[in-house]
């Protein structure tokens, strides 16, 4: 039997509501009404308590349930049927498919926002929410703000490209606190070149230098969906934290959500990754006044504290040139926007001969000095 879900429809003519990053509201399609989410996180309070009763009860009884039969459309489908969850529109009744991660999601048969508060249920609860800022439209106008400047980007993807396809994810993260206590030493150098008659002298002064100190992390957000890719979601970086809401359903109609399917402690070695990283980073920016530096011992010991669980807002974007699909990833919040372009080959061939003429310019003019003429007789 198909598992409960929510529609947040209007109170005053039962038209769908979506969440508006702009006016901070939900708002209805229809009759143009706005309401607070509080408002609608209690009305609906006790629905998504039966939603979410009701999805513990199917995941119990899953196991006693009789398995689909998908030998009839393919093999293949057998494997994917395992990770499919049914769902039934409260608006139309149609049964919808989707991946056992979905969260929040649309009817395709009669338009309508469906949230599926069992996916958030228990220890599946985000502890907070950053609810989308930017529109649909800021994403567009961004995308094409993204083009301006490329001059390998060929004309003809700008004049004739049209974006695919283009949904709002909450994408589900780990968010860790951490401290670093780091010990370092370093290998620095300084080089000082005199005249003396006939001579240059250059003396090198050698030093032995050492950093110790302790830094702390707040939130080093790790995404815990395999569905996006990681290179995307840290490029995308920062949020503003100080907008972070506790978690309320009521924030995703009008966008897709997942639930995690990496879960913490698979996500926590990327988040200590990144806190050595940026440590040793740090630390090592500290020593200056040097012609050069090395680094000769590191020790960094993590102080590990409290993960928490949030849903952070992302523009996903999709375009297709020349048979070749292109994805673009936007930060919902402050509009960072990052993705591969293609580049034109005529224009990259002018770059680089361009490039390579000016920098035989240079040479040339080397070599029509004084210094050109010594080094020059070191090859003649």
């Amino acid at each position: 039997m198909p598992a409960q879900i929510t529609n947040y429809k209007c109170p005053a003519c039962t038209g769908p509501l979506h969440f508006v990053g702009a006016s901070g509201k939900l708002e209805c399609d229809y009759c143009g009404s706005t309401y607070d989410v509080q408002e609608i996180e209690a009305m609906y309070a006790d629905e998504e308590e039966k939603a979410a009763a009701s999805q513990q009860v199917e995941e119990e009884q899953r196991g006693e349930d009789t398995a689909w039969d998908f030998s009839a459309v393919g093999t293949d489908w057998g494997a994917e049927a395992e990770k499919m969850r049914a769902y039934s529109c409260p608006s139309c009744g149609a049964q919808l498919i989707c991946d056992e991660t979905t969260a929040a999601t649309s009817c395709p048969y009669c338009g309508n926002q469906a949230v599926i508060p069992g996916q958030f249920g228990g220890t599946l609860r985000p502890d907070f929410v950053l609810p989308f800022k930017l529109s649909r439209e800021d994403a567009i106008k961004k995308l094409k703000e993204h083009y301006k400047g490329k001059i390998l980007l060929p004309k003809a993807f700008t004049a004739d490209n049209h974006i695919e396809e283009i949904k709002g994810v909450y994408v589900p993260f780990w968010l860790f606190d951490s401290k670093a206590d780091v010990k370092m030493s370093f290998h620095a150098t300084n080089t000082h070149t005199t005249r003396e008659g006939d001579y240059r002298v250059t003396r090198t002064k050698h030093y032995d230098v050492f950093r110790s100190g302790v830094i702390g992390f707040q939130k080093v957000p790790v995404d815990g969906s395999t569905k996006m890719p990681d290179d995307y979601m840290d490029s995308i970086e920062p949020y503003d934290y100080k907008e972070l809401k506790d978690f309320s359903t009521a924030y995703l109609p009008g966008f897709l959500a997942d639930k995690y399917d990496v879960d913490a402690e698979a996500a926590s070695k990327r988040a200590d990754e990144r806190c050595r990283n940026t440590a040793v980073d740090s630390v090592r920016d500290t020593v200056q006044g040097y012609a050069a530096v090395t680094t000769r011992t590191q020790q960094v010991a993590l102080d590990r504290g409290e993960v928490k669980y949030a849903l952070l807002p992302v523009w996903m974007l999709s375009t297709k040139w020349k048979d070749k699909n292109y994805l673009f990833a936007m930060n919902g919040q402050t509009g960072k926007m990052v993705g591969d372009l293609p580049a034109d080959k005529g224009k990259l061939r002018t770059w680089f001969w361009a490039s390579a003429l000016g920098a035989s310019a240079v040479l040339s003019l080397l070599f029509s000095g004084s210094l050109g003429h010594l080094i020059a007789g070191l090859f003649l």
